[in-house]
């Protein structure tokens, strides 16, 4: 029996044959071409051809999915018909005078290499829906037929070097027990698909095509991210018994949908949810979320052709803080520039965009891009619980300055008559190592601090978190970074304020025995992954994880700490 290292995307335990997902061959020949409103004729043939199966497509996860999961499909079709994209392919066809195959492939190149080249883990894995897309128009170019994934008729696991959003959303639940791919990450859609469609799913493996052949069994460990290829009948019967196990364990967590967090001792706690569209808040819902922990307002600037104008911008808050029920939202401030590209603003491109002018930085000195979405805010807080947080903030006058401007623009809304809630908080997220240093400063003047810890670590430790040669320095139980988190609670809790976390260690089981003893507020993590923390939360004490991050604070190493935790823990 061989075993593949991988990334858990989904979890759960599925057994079954091995499917391999063969890519159709989509090669072609570079040409030039006599005739060019011919070779336009065929790309709009192409474009027509594909636009109709992406409704069809759209249409299927609507039905099996829902309305949030068909939204993935609805973003494909902008795409398909994004102006910029269209036009490049055809200048290119006219101007070098290449097949449509060639042109297609150019721009999509270099749309697919802006994306990946991004920070954000989420906008990186969008590069995937670009090569999506742009693969289903060469193949109906090409007169290729893509694999129809619908048409399963026994029960197996895919295998593939991806996964597209395509591919996942014609899954049949009933025959796909679970998937296994080469690359891929938790943030893809198609590993959050998977998490929708409740299979087990492991993805990154690198060797999954390669080691694994059509009709093999093997066994997607989605919870610890594994597989198994042809394992023996003793090995099956325990994996087995884990999939009941887990399920059990599931349908313990669901009774906890309407439940507090509440540790064994007593001390609530507030899990929360990260979201990027209203469509996440049916997930929000079903999962429990006692209100969103970050709602990353740049997906409503991203995939378009132009800034989204005040009143567009108005009904998504607005959609949310009613969805929400009165429960808390927090709504970050536009987050981009740097190594997140708009294409319709003129952004200088930099050495270092990580560390450039993006964030706070951006909306600072575009002031008609910030005043729009705080009236837009300021508008919508009426309709529920809003807490409005400005991300990337180093100094205390970035932070006044931003709010010095939120309150011009709440002044001129009440001068015009329109009702604005005197209820609002403001906050700052700190991921920068200068503001956690002087966090009892910015106490005095905060109503609450959330902390960014994906930045946070990669700043304090000098190592890019997508750079893999230096990966090994990305330490969320660093002491260094135990310390920094402990200053930024400490700081709130003297001022009476509050502290919450919204970067990936809020909703990491290894983590949260540690950020309750540091005594943080608010965990705000994946939807998916607050009734697992509550169920972990229910059965911690505050009393005993005190004296586990006093111990952890003191120590050299994360070897150390992570002991120290397991050992805590076990009790």
């Amino acid at each position: 029996m061989e075993t593949l290292k991988g990334i858990a995307a989904s979890s759960g335990i599925a057994i079954a044959k091995a499917y391999q997902l063969v890519e159709p061959d989509l090669s072609f020949e570079k040409k030039k071409v006599k005739d060019v409103s011919e070779e336009l004729e065929r790309l709009k043939r192409a474009l027509t051809t594909s636009h109709s199966e992406l409704e069809q497509i759209r249409d299927k996860a609507l039905e099996d999915l829902g309305n949030d999961k068909s939204a993935i499909f609805e973003a494909h079709l902008l795409v398909l018909n994004d102006p910029e994209l269209i036009s490049q392919i055809e200048d290119k066809i006219k101007t070098d005078q290449v097949n449509a195959e060639q042109a297609l492939k150019d721009v999509a190149d270099l749309f697919i290499m802006l994306f990946e080249q991004m920070d954000n883990e989420y906008m990186k894995e969008r590069a995937a829906d670009i090569r999506d897309v742009t693969n289903r128009i060469l193949a109906n170019l090409l007169g290729v037929k893509l694999v129809n994934l619908s048409m399963i008729s026994e029960e197996v696991i895919i295998i593939a070097d991806d996964l597209t959003p395509s591919d996942t959303a014609q899954l049949n639940r009933k025959y796909v027990k679970g998937f296994t791919t080469n690359i891929g990450g938790r943030t893809s859609h198609s590993a959050i698909m998977a998490r929708s469609m409740e299979i087990p799913a492991v993805v990154g493996t690198k060797l999954a095509t390669t080691s694994i052949k059509n009709g093999d069994v093997i066994i997607v460990d989605g919870l610890n991210g594994e597989v198994c290829i042809n394992p023996t009948t003793e090995v099956i019967a325990q994996y087995k018994n884990e999939q009941i196990r887990f399920e059990k364990q599931k349908a313990e967590w669901a009774k906890l949908v309407n439940e507090s967090t509440v540790t064994a001792d007593g001390h609530q706690v507030e899990l929360a949810a990260n979201i990027g569209t209203p469509n996440d808040l049916e997930g929000v819902m079903a999962n429990g979320a006692e209100g969103v922990g970050l709602y990353r307002t740049e997906f409503l600037y991203m995939g378009r052709n132009e800034l989204p104008s005040e009143e567009e911008q108005f009904e998504s808050y607005k959609t949310v803080l009613e969805g929400m029920k009165e429960k808390p939202v927090v709504v970050r401030t536009l987050d981009i520039g740097g190594d997140k590209e708009l294409p319709y603003l003129e952004l200088p491109k930099e050495m270092n965009p990580f560390l450039g002018f993006r964030a706070i930085r951006l909306c600072l000195v575009e002031q008609d891009l910030f005043r729009t979405q705080l009236r837009a805010l300021l508008r919508a807080s009426v309709y529920g619980n809003l807490k409005i947080m400005f991300p990337m903030i180093a100094t205390l006058d970035e932070f006044r300055a931003a709010k010095a401007i939120l309150m011009e623009e709440k002044e001129k809304l009440v001068a015009e008559g329109i009702a604005v809630s005197e209820e609002i908080e403001l906050g700052i997220m700190v991921e920068i190592p200068s503001t956690a240093i002087i966090a009892d400063q910015f106490a005095k003047e905060v109503d609450f601090f959330s902390i960014g810890t994906n930045d946070l670590i990669q700043y304090t430790m000098a190592a890019d978190r997508m750079n893999e040669r230096v990966s090994y320095l990305y330490q969320p139980y660093n002491p260094a970074i135990l310390r920094l988190v402990k200053m930024v609670i400490d700081a709130a809790h003297r001022e009476g304020k509050w502290a919450g976390m919204c970067g990936e260690m809020a909703g990491d089981e290894q983590a949260i025995p540690l950020l309750l003893g540091l005594g943080l507020d608010e965990f705000s993590m994946s939807a998916t992954s607050i009734l697992k923390a509550r169920s972990q939360i229910l059965c911690l004490t505050k009393q005993e994880m005190v004296e586990l991050a006093d111990q952890a604070l003191q120590m050299s190493t994360v070897s150390e700490v992570m002991e120290a935790v397991k050992v805590a823990t076990k009790k």
